[in-house]
């Protein structure tokens, strides 16, 4: 019996042509699906806001749940935007820059705190802030 060994140079070869054409149909279909939109946005300045600690001359109003208003610690009786207007403007007083500090409610209504931010601007108080609760 004569059975023949393999010649040492018969080694298995990979072929890498499927492989290339494989990967060359992914990149066409790649290429085909990818969209090349330009997505336009509007270029917004946005400001920054520093951590200092509340100026002490600054008026306060609190904007309850229910629509109640306090300046400075004090309930004001009438909610019309006339009356917070004027009650701003005592408060106030001959100062040139007031800041005004509103301390609203979370569920208090949108039409309260833009009440309140009406009747600033009527009493010429331009810088208004909005006091926030940081979470726990």
């Amino acid at each position: 019996m004569n059975f023949r060994r393999r010649q040492p140079d018969d080694e298995p070869e990979i072929n890498l042509i499927p492989l290339i054409d494989v990967l060359l149909v992914i990149l066409i279909f790649l290429a085909a699906t990818t969209s090349f939109t330009r997505f336009n946005q509007i270029k917004v300045a946005l400001p920054e806001a520093h951590a200092d600690a509340a100026e002490s001359d600054a008026l306060s109003i609190a904007v309850s749940q229910e629509g109640l208003y306090a300046l400075n610690g004090q309930l004001l009786s009438d909610n019309t935007v006339q009356d917070l207007a004027q009650a701003l403007r005592a408060g106030a007083g001959a100062k040139e820059e007031a800041v005004l500090v509103i301390n609203a409610d979370a569920q208090a209504s949108h039409e309260s705190v833009v009440r309140v931010m009406e009747a600033a601007r009527i009493a010429g108080i331009s810088r208004v802030n909005f006091a926030a609760q940081s979470p726990p």
